[in-house]
């Protein structure tokens, strides 16, 4: 049996109509065909909202007594063995008389919905639980009665009851809300143009809210990658610089012209060298205090990352700063901003100047700033890349006729990756020198001299400097990024045991976190 299905009618205030449309649809429905039936409705004795019944069936309420008062609730038995097609069930966030079986009337909503039962219903912008404390400071009116806003969001239709505040104002002045006696005192106090006008605005912002969900949705069902302009987004790309303020700010006015929404993302590079988050937190102060939003998001090509993340918001604005990369650099590594603006399709992306004399915001410093493998380490790097492939080469030597020279190249190759893998870069230049070196005095003809004759012999020797440094420097990488993930290990785990264990915790709290950090570092 299929679940079934909410329709709610929004309004900003009472008396905007939401009853009256509620009844007002259920009876077009009857007349349709459809099993329609009157769960419970809150007249509040309105001619009109009473007239609106027409002859629709209407289930009798369930009369209950509460502290000796007797009281009438919603018969949700009676509704579930009368089983209708659709049920109204009017004032969705109605808390229920003690005794009843569901203390909200949303959970005899969803009771009906689990039988497979249709339900329209109606509720207030200021029932609702996550709006609850802003409406109270609008209109200083306590609102006792809330319904979780993941009920009303799961509706699968919302429809919002517009009026204006000058239009509600008559209606109420024309006793069509309250009775005479109580339209003075409404319309000076929680009636007022400025409360309604902007509780109607929450309302609009809210079911706006709800509908950009839903588009979300909608897009990432139907594979949607192109960014549809329904709401200004604008992305900032945070790279760690002291500009980064700056793009913030324009950023920020941008979004504020359009009313729109502004978004910062940081990538952070995969490979954890160079593109980390450190100090980062005061552009994230910034990103707060505009009302934005900020995203740190990792991957291998940051151009790439970023257009990704800035489709998958739907954005509609990039803006980046512009490179800081020497001409040289970027014909070697190539421009991110120079892909960015490639790729951006429909999207518009500004490019930013920066300062010359612009920093990276780190604490080392400079972002992507080397991490050294351990000088003990570098240290053996460069004895087993000096002396050691020296005396490799003079080892081998004597096999020359049974290694042959393509043989002992490879032998010394291992040798300057060895040498990479625990020296580092520096080590392994070296190595890849003495090698090259080493191969043309031990292996070429004329043996033991640096003079070759044979151009064969020649291209090998040339093949052995290139590969062996085109490997050191692959191999160094690897040995780096080893390195910085072994401390990254390392400062999770003690952080982890700060935070987790006692070390934080009890008097002796800063003698044990001082402990801690010798420890550790």
């Amino acid at each position: 049996m299929a679940r079934g299905k909410l329709r709610i009618y929004l309004g900003a205030a009472p008396g905007v109509g939401k009853t009256f449309d509620m009844l007002d649809e259920g009876w077009r429905r009857k007349h349709r065909g459809t099993d329609v039936v009157v769960g419970v409705v809150e007249t509040h004795d309105r001619p009109k909202t009473i007239a609106q019944i027409r002859d629709l069936e209407v289930i009798p309420r369930k009369r209950l007594t509460h502290r000796g008062t007797l009281m009438e609730e919603m018969d949700l038995d009676a509704l579930l063995d009368r089983r209708p097609e659709e049920a109204l069930v009017d004032e969705l966030a109605h808390t229920n008389v003690p005794g009843s079986r569901n203390e909200k009337r949303w959970q005899d909503i969803e009771e009906l919905r689990d039988a497979g039962i249709d339900v329209i219903s109606t509720v207030n912008i200021q029932h609702l639980a996550s709006l609850n404390d802003v409406v109270e400071r609008i209109t200083g009116v306590p609102q006792r009665e809330t319904v979780p806003d993941a009920i009303v969001r799961a509706a699968d239709q919302i429809e919002l009851v517009d009026m204006s505040p000058e239009a509600l104002r008559r209606r109420l002045a024309h006793g069509n809300v309250y009775p005479p006696d109580k339209v003075d005192t409404a319309l000076g106090n929680y009636f007022r143009p400025g409360n309604l006008t902007a509780l109607r605005e929450l309302a609009l912002l809210w079911v706006a809210d709800r509908v950009d969900e839903d588009l979300a949705a909608y897009r990432v069902r139907h594979g949607v990658t192109e960014p549809w302009e329904t709401k200004e987004r604008v992305v900032v790309a945070l790279a760690g610089r002291a500009s980064d303020e700056d793009l913030l700010r324009r950023g920020s006015r941008m979004a504020a012209r359009t009313h729109g929404q502004l978004i910062a993302v940081h990538v952070r590079a995969a490979d954890g060298i160079s593109g980390g988050s450190q100090g980062m937190g005061a552009q994230r102060r910034l990103v707060h205090e505009f009302d934005g939003r900020y995203v740190e998001v990792t991957g291998l090509d940051v151009a790439k990352s970023l257009l990704n993340f800035a489709k998958a918001e739907n954005a509609t604005q990039l803006i980046v700063g512009s490179s800081r990369h020497s001409r040289w650099l970027e014909i070697v590594r190539g421009s991110t901003v120079n892909r960015v603006v490639r790729d951006a399709g429909v999207l518009d992306v500004h490019v930013m100047s920066a300062p010359r004399q612009d920093s990276i915001v780190s604490p080392a410093g400079r972002r992507g700033r080397r991490v050294e493998v351990p000088t003990r380490r570098r240290q053996l790097g460069w004895f087993l890349g000096t002396v050691g492939i020296a005396a490799l080469g003079a080892a081998l030597s004597p096999l020359r006729s049974s290694l042959g020279l393509g043989g002992a190249l490879l032998c010394l190759l291992l040798a300057v990756i060895a040498v990479a893998a625990i020296g580092g870069r520096g080590p392994a230049a070296a190595a890849s020198i003495v090698a090259t070196l080493a191969g043309d005095f031990f292996f070429t003809v004329p043996y033991y001299s640096l003079r070759m004759v044979d151009p064969t012999q020649i291209l090998d020797i040339v093949m052995l400097f290139a590969i062996a440094g085109v490997v050191s420097h692959l191999i160094d990488r690897l040995a780096t990024r080893g390195v910085q993930i072994a401390r990254a290990q390392a400062e999770a785990e003690a952080l982890a045991r700060l935070v987790g264990g006692s070390v934080l915790s009890g008097a002796g709290a800063l003698p044990d976190l001082v402990t801690e950090i010798r420890r550790t570092f």
